[in-house]
């Protein structure tokens, strides 16, 4: 294997980050970073504790009045610092992406960390329009106008799969708007978490302002939802836990913003360009060795085109080169774990019931034997209400199914709880517009599937939750609303009165 990012030197005093500073959790119990390319352990560190989630909440709560009495000009300067720190430590962020991840060293280099400097550069912008409707008389006797305000300590949980990026999509546009953050990385990714912790306390972000709890969902997670100075809780990861999330947070009356799971659809007209459909299916299905809530899971391909395009995938699939993370030269890494690599195989193993498993559908051995790969699979012949058609499996695996009708590949695409994102492949504007219509997603792609830009918002219809991640409608998740009304006529008794009491 390549060379690898050094932990247990770089995080020897723990992993929380509370009030500015790396320390313990006190939990009594630890936990593993394992490099899913080997199965080695990397890091052992003590999980946060419930008492942990109350020092970092109390160290938010404590930054935040200073941190939202900053002028937005002060907190947008503080931000563009931020994007500079991460820009000059780009090279360790896309190391340690990939060890904990098992990332291919290409995708942390080219996507996950150049995009989490271009979140941070855009939200260091958007601190600066932090505003509400303009002045106006609307009822003529007052002068009305909207404030934005922020709303306190946000509390916010983020999945593995995207762990640096996904940090960024909670922590940044909270700061920007001017709350503090206590954010829960899951167990087995921390670290890229607390590096951007770090990062913000060098950027000139006061002590406070971001703190990263490390610990359990079941313990630190649930307090953390539940704990009664947070006002607001953001969670990305499976739809499961995110019912569970809700609850939690529905008996203290937060908000909530839910970014859950999806199966997108990917469905190919008859007039498409099938060499660039077949390449975008490969691509899209196995971004993140297909751990990705918005990548390409099930293909409805209409029937003309249907048994050229599964030749073309399975041919473009078996040029997949797996390998170690850190080598530039490979395409595809492991999954996170083994635990999760064996699940995503059941999923496979019970398909073979019902379905014809095309291409892949195994873990390699030899020199990857150690490690948590499995190979790019394709999968035709199961019926639409199937576990592989319905379920999300997480892994980089993908179902082609045929369509006769333009109104049946729409139907079928919108036929499962999810609704995250999707694309359409067609040459004619007209149909493609179509689908951008009635396809129920959050995000329609038409002939591309899976780029993602900081401008535009990330967010999903149905079982897929709700609110936006990155752009301007993120960040106006993370501010209140409030409405102030001044009187113009200084007149003691007011004509509406009478309704109350007295005469005209």
């Amino acid at each position: 294997m390549g060379n690898r990012f050094q932990v247990t030197d770089r995080f020897a005093d723990g992993a929380q980050y509370i009030g500015g500073k790396l320390r313990a959790g006190t939990s009594g119990r630890r936990h593993g970073v394992v490099d899913p390319a080997t199965g080695e352990s990397v890091y052992t560190y003590e999980l946060a504790s419930p008492a942990d989630v109350d020092e970092a909440v109390a160290a938010a709560k404590a930054a935040f009045p200073g941190w939202a009495g900053a002028t937005p000009g002060e907190r947008s300067d503080a931000l563009h610092r931020l994007a500079g720190v991460l820009a000059e430590r780009a090279e360790d962020f896309a190391r340690a992406e990939s060890l904990q991840c098992g990332k291919p060293i290409r995708l942390t280099t080219e996507f996950d960390v150049p995009g989490t400097i271009d979140n941070t550069a855009f939200f260091a912008g958007a601190a600066r329009h932090l505003q509400g409707q303009s002045a106006a008389e609307y009822s003529g006797d007052h002068t009305s106008y909207v404030r934005r305000e922020p709303i306190g300590v946000i509390g916010s949980i983020a999945p593995w799969n995207y762990p640096l990026q996904m940090a960024a999509w909670k922590i940044l546009p909270a700061i920007a708007a001017g709350n503090t953050i206590v954010l829960k990385p899951a167990e087995l990714t921390p670290l890229t978490s607390l590096m951007f912790a770090e990062a913000a306390k060098d950027a000139g972000i006061p002590d406070g302002v971001v703190n990263v709890v490390t610990g359990s969902g079941r313990e630190a997670g649930e307090h953390l939802v539940g704990h009664p100075d947070v006002v607001m809780t953001s969670f990305t990861g499976s739809t499961a836990v995110g019912k569970r999330v809700a609850e939690v947070a529905t008996a203290t009356v937060k908000r909530l913003h839910l970014e859950l799971g999806g199966k997108a659809p990917f469905v190919v007209f008859d007039d498409a360009d099938l060499e660039a459909a077949a390449h975008g299916a490969v691509a899209a299905s196995l971004i993140n060795t297909g751990q990705d809530c918005t990548a390409a899971t099930r293909a409805y391909v209409q029937r003309p085109l249907f048994d050229a395009f599964v030749d073309r995938v399975a041919e473009l699939m078996e040029t997949v080169r797996l390998g170690d993370p850190a080598d530039p030269a490979t395409d595809l890494g492991p999954l996170v774990s083994h635990v999760h690599r064996d699940r995503v195989a059941g999923f496979v193993e019970r398909a073979r019931g019902y379905a014809t498993v095309v291409t892949g559908g195994e873990a390699p051995g030899g020199e990857l034997g150690n490690g948590a790969y499995y190979r790019p699979t394709l999968i035709t012949g199961a019926a639409q209400d199937s576990e592989v058609v319905q379920s999300e499996i997480f892994g980089p695996v993908l179902v082609a199914l045929p369509f006769d009708t333009d109104d049946e590949g729409i139907r079928l695409a919108n036929d499962t709880p999810y609704g995250l994102a999707a694309s359409a492949w067609s040459r004619d504007v007209y149909r493609a517009n179509r689908a951008t219509r009635e396809i129920k997603a959050g995000c329609v792609w038409v002939n591309d599937h899976i780029p993602i830009i900081s401008e535009m918002p990330h967010g999903g219809y149905k079982a897929s939750g709700y609110g936006k991640d990155m752009s301007a409608y993120s960040f106006e998740e993370y501010t209140q609303v409030k409405h102030v009304m001044f009187d113009n006529t200084a007149v003691a008794a007011k004509d509406w009165h009478r309704t109350i009491f007295g005469d005209r």
